[in-house]
């Protein structure tokens, strides 16, 4: 984490300290008066409802270092306390960021796209921390609060950090690949997700191509080259490497599954390396070929990245599998969804062996095409050998509208509670469960109930 002293802060952003406190060090950073720890800069933010400005006397109290102070804030500054005035706290932040980034000087890798964020900042960490010290995101740090955060918590021997970027509307990426300078930046893929702030695909599709803003010009963009709303953007954009990564012939790094087994998959790269990945999913094999390409980029050996993937563990929550005590298997796919992610979900549950039975809730979000949407995730069952379909929610019934001619057995649920006892009243050992819903649909509790 950060440490460093006020005499350094005061030269990397736009402050004012009293001479007599420059000398001060801190130790870490935090935006939370009750996670203050001994040395620790506090940030206090001015919210709708409560003001940080009013636990600054308390953050000192409790130890703090130093803190931040917006000019303007009526309320009491400290006396005789390592106080940073600013004009903004926010602003303060993100410039502080930007300079301990720049201090500790590693390579960032730059993550962002509609679905598979999070599993892809995974498998990266995973393939590169062979060879380097490796930092990534942890949990939703991606905002324009959360990944400042995440930069001032790196160790300053960190040699890869990596950092998902997140965002609800436009500018907002443009504005976090400003702050990381990113040496890689990789779009995993265009989505639906936030499509009521952004209009349509193609508004989501700009907006995740902010991520090129800051990369460095001998940078490299791995991205979807399946995906054809991004294919314009990248001809238009210059300046650094360019590598597009899909299941479709004309990639420059194509992929393929060779061998689906019960615990994951054999794909190959260009039709000649096979790697073993311990999870399921074409969209994962697409998620370890932009590590691979990245591992390729920073000189990992090709025999490194094959042994970490053949190992791989990642977040909860996604393709997470489990066994229940009858036999029966479950994936937990519930940390969130999108139509897009349905569908690859659903071609995940269709390789597999067994009574096949499908949980989906609802995806949030989705604006005024979101019945349509839910709909073609139903649609999309044709052909695809599943079982039994269950929804849960409230838009999630378009799904069972349009899906229950492609099943055997179809049901729509609105009381978590009867799906979870329906399930088990007819659970066998023969049966594949995969659960997928929007984070705020909290299908693990469905999961968690199984057990």
């Amino acid at each position: 984490m950060i440490q460093v002293t006020l005499s350094d802060i005061k030269a990397w952003i736009d402050c004012d300290i009293e001479a007599q406190f420059l000398d001060q060090s801190i130790e870490g950073v935090t935006i939370d008066s009750r996670q203050i720890e001994k040395g620790m800069l506090f940030i206090p933010f001015k919210g709708e409802n409560v003001d940080g400005h009013r636990f600054i006397q308390q953050a000192f109290g409790d130890g703090a270092g130093a803190s931040f102070y917006e000019k303007g804030s009526t309320y009491e500054v400290p006396k005789d306390k390592p106080v940073i005035y600013v004009e903004d706290t926010l602003t303060a932040l993100q410039q502080l960021a930007k300079a301990y980034l720049k201090h500790v000087n590693p390579k960032v890798v730059a993550v962002t796209g509609s679905n598979g964020k999070t599993t892809t900042k995974d498998i990266i960490e995973n393939v590169l921390a062979s060879t380097f010290k490796v930092k990534k995101t942890q949990g939703n740090y991606n905002n324009e609060i959360g990944m400042p955060l995440t930069i001032l918590d790196l160790d300053q021997d960190t040699e890869v950090s990596i950092l998902e970027m997140g965002m609800s509307g436009f500018n907002e990426i443009e504005l976090l690949s400003d702050i990381a300078q990113p040496d890689v930046a990789v779009i995993t893929n265009i989505g639906e997700s936030h499509m009521q702030d952004l209009g349509s695909r193609e508004g989501i599709a700009k907006a995740k191509f902010e991520i090129v803003s800051g990369l460095k010009s001998d940078g490299l963009l791995v991205y979807d080259g399946d995906e054809p709303l991004l294919e314009p953007l990248v001809r238009e954009a210059d300046g650094f490497h360019k590598v597009s990564v899909g299941i479709e012939s004309d990639n420059k790094v194509q992929c393929r599954i060779a061998q689906v087994h019960e615990s994951g998959i054999t794909f190959e790269v260009n039709d000649k390396t096979a790697y073993d990945l311990t999870i399921l999913g074409a969209h994962n094999m697409k998620n370890a070929t932009y590590a691979i390409v990245i591992s390729e980029f920073f000189n990992v050996p090709q025999e490194a990245v094959q042994t970490n993937l053949s190992k791989l563990q990642l977040t909860g929550m996604r393709m997470e599998q489990s066994t229940l005590d009858n036999g029966a298997k479950v994936i937990n796919d519930a940390y969130n969804a999108s139509p897009t992610s349905m569908k690859a979900a659903i071609d995940t549950l269709a390789n597999m062996k067994g009574n096949r039975i499908l949980i989906l809730g609802d995806v949030l979000e989705l604006g005024s095409d979101s019945q349509a949407m839910h709909a073609s995730v139903g649609t999309y069952l044709d052909g695809k050998g599943i079982d039994v379909l269950y929804t849960f929610g409230d838009a999630s019934q378009s799904i069972s509208h349009s899906g229950k001619a492609h099943v055997n057995q179809c049901a729509h649920f609105t009381d978590k509670t009867e799906l979870i006892e329906t399930l088990k009243a007819q659970l066998s050992s023969e049966d594949v469960i995969l659960v997928k819903g929007s984070r705020g649909m909290k299908l693990e509790e469905v999961v968690e109930a199984l057990k």
